[in-house]
């Protein structure tokens, strides 16, 4: 997504614009990986000093709410990173710095012939470990 998509998608929900939701959502875009709302909230202290992760967590929730943001969560903490619009896929999340790499191959048909009296209405499918750098 881009950063006028996800800002237009504000707007149209009614959502007011701020220079701290743009900031977050310039920082998701650019980091390309997920992120903490502590992260988050560090990297936007020295723009905006005293910024309550309260705040951050918020206006995560919000971007979550109208799929600005996508989230997972792994080791007891929920992270974001800017929604993927353009196709379907699936990431690789590396567990230590954070890095994602897209997975074209979807597998979902092989579920659904596994289990075939099923109806799958949504799937999401996430590979964890190390990535080159950090292995």
């Amino acid at each position: 997504m881009k950063i006028e998509e996800a800002i237009q998608v504000l707007k149209d929900k009614g959502y007011k614009y701020t220079d701290k939701r743009k900031d977050m959502i310039t920082l998701l875009k650019n980091e390309d990986k997920y992120l903490s709302a502590k992260q988050i909230q560090l990297a936007l202290n020295d723009r905006y000093p005293g910024i309550s992760f309260d705040t951050v967590y918020r206006n995560l929730h919000t971007f979550s709410q109208l799929n600005i943001v996508e989230t997972t969560e792994w080791a007891g903490e929920k992270k974001f990173r800017l929604a993927c619009i353009s196709h379907h896929h699936h990431h690789f999340i590396c567990e230590s710095c954070g890095d994602t790499k897209v997975i074209e191959y979807c597998p979902v048909a092989v579920f659904k012939e596994e289990i075939p009296d099923v109806e799958i209405k949504s799937h999401k499918i996430e590979l964890y470990g190390l990535c080159e750098k950090c292995k």
